[in-house]
């Protein structure tokens, strides 16, 4: 059953689903906007615009945005330099655009893991022998015998 994405036009939803189901071990995820990622590296990832982008090597962007004559991406008012717009005509085509998607899966493969947000759980300390209690009157012996 596919999931919806608030923001993102249904229609492209699928297309970028049947995309992703190309490769099988990948797998999409994100509730509000879809996306696939491998080792905590995003790799893909459909905007609430409906514009697919994928992360390429430099190798493979150059070639990318010469052939389609894309312009770089920009989220949230910063450019993602290693990622590429898709165009929508290159998104309804699976079969040719599943060369790029194949790339950018094996682009972040070779990438190193980032490491994990979330939190180890908490190791339990040893619990530790109460403190012995001593009166008074035997440490005074004690002191006196010492003597």
């Amino acid at each position: 059953m596919a999931k919806t994405a608030p923001g993102a036009p249904a229609d492209k939803v699928a297309l970028y689903e049947k995309l992703v189901a190309t490769n099988p071990r990948v797998e999409r995820k994100g509730a509000a906007l879809p996306y696939t990622s491998l080792k905590g590296n995003m790799f893909s990832l459909l905007n609430k615009d409906g514009v697919l982008i994928l992360r390429l090597s430099a190798d493979a962007r150059d070639a990318f945005v010469a052939k389609f004559k894309t312009k770089p991406v920009v989220m949230y008012g910063a450019v993602m330099p290693e990622y590429v717009a898709v165009p929508d005509a290159l998104l309804a085509n699976t079969a040719q655009l599943k060369p790029y998607f194949d790339a950018s899966y094996a682009y972040v493969e070779s990438l190193k893991a980032k490491p994990t947000t979330k939190k180890k759980a908490a190791k339990v300390p040893a619990k530790k022998a109460p403190p012995r209690k001593t009166t008074a009157k035997k440490s005074i012996a004690k002191k006196v015998r010492l003597v």
